[in-house]
């Protein structure tokens, strides 16, 4: 997996802070490829990114840390699923720059329990001192994210500096850039003298994550396949967003898009009963993770994805990449389904 070009000059030019613990390491995992008895599986850590249990999410927010910082603001504000890793990245992102954090925590996941609505990353949120909004539309993005704007003008007319990080399409994607640089920090770990990488698994919810990383191994002159896992919605609706996104980084670095529609490789074939929502392949993989790696994933986006990583190896005698983008605390909220 050679490079054949550096990365864009605009991006070295973008404010940027040190969040994540970097490189993230690049593992054999010895002990589930000889259970499938196939492929090699290789898993990429990000989720040892650190900082209040790590995961994708902090390289993502270098860069809008970065310009939340440039734009002197001093409260951010975000919203996301009641068990987001993101939200609980953001509160502690903020947290290391003295910044107040504003969440909105949207009801994505039909469930009320105690366990889901108090436990894992929202404890985290609470524990990280944020204060905390509700939104009761799961499916809304764009009117999550009107929500979000509305209380960032209140915190305005208050005196506050509020930074607003959006989630939906037609935003500035700064967190796929700190998945552009991730490429090349990937690229630099592979052994020439070992086999090729053959194939990367990785999650694809918000887009930032599988855009960023397929826009940077093309951009590097690499044409391994990327398939992103479907985690909330379709692979025909997650195909339009994944190009939208990968169009809106080119521009952003100002250089042509490097990657072609039939670059972009999704399954949903773990996706249901849907976002959030265990399913049989998903809670078998998290369990052969556990017991055979000491691996923990989450069953909202490494399980799903770790399902079809598993599959994959089992199909081929070549080498799948999964990428581990996190996500443990989530972990606790589902105590009762996995240990059933």
């Amino acid at each position: 997996m050679p490079m054949t070009q550096t990365l864009p000059p605009k991006l070295a030019e973008l404010p940027r802070v040190p969040l994540a613990h970097l490189p993230t390491p690049l593992e054999l995992l010895a002990n589930l490829s000889r259970h499938i008895g196939a492929g090699r599986l290789l898993v990429k850590r990000d989720d040892l990114t650190g900082l209040a249990m790590g995961g994708n999410k902090i390289r993502q927010l270098e860069f809008y840390l970065g310009d939340a910082l440039a734009h002197k603001a001093d409260t951010l504000l975000i919203t996301g699923a009641v068990q987001s890793n993101f939200v609980r990245s953001a509160i502690a992102a903020g947290n290391r720059f003295g910044m107040r954090s504003h969440v909105q925590l949207e009801q994505r996941v039909d469930r009320n329990d105690h366990l889901y609505a108090s436990s894992g990353n929202v404890f985290l949120d609470r524990l990280l001192g944020a204060t905390i909004h509700h939104y009761s539309e799961g499916e809304d993005e764009a009117g999550a994210d009107r929500q979000l704007e509305s209380i960032a003008a209140g915190l305005s007319e208050q005196g506050r500096t509020p930074y607003v990080i959006h989630l939906a399409p037609g935003h500035a994607p700064l967190g796929a850039l700190g998945y552009v640089l991730a490429a090349e920090e990937l690229l630099d770990q592979v052994d020439p003298s070992a086999p090729d990488i053959d194939e990367v698994v990785v999650g694809s919810g918000s887009g930032h994550t599988h855009a960023g990383l397929l826009f940077g191994l093309r951009w590097l002159g690499c044409t391994v396949p990327v398939t992103g896992v479907c985690v909330r919605r379709r692979a025909d609706e997650q195909r339009e967003r994944i190009l939208a996104r990968t169009q809106e980084i080119g521009r952003l670095l100002e250089v042509p898009n490097p990657v072609a529609p039939n670059d972009i490789v999704l399954t949903d074939e773990n996706l249901a009963p849907g976002y959030g929502r265990l399913n049989d392949a998903t809670r078998e993989a998290i369990g052969l993770a556990a017991q055979h790696e000491a691996l923990l994933l989450d069953p909202v986006y490494t399980g799903k994805v770790m399902a079809t990583a598993l599959a994959r190896a089992a199909e081929t005698d070549g080498s799948i990449l999964f990428v581990h983008t996190g996500g443990t605390p989530a972990l606790f909220a589902y105590q009762q389904e996995l240990a059933e």
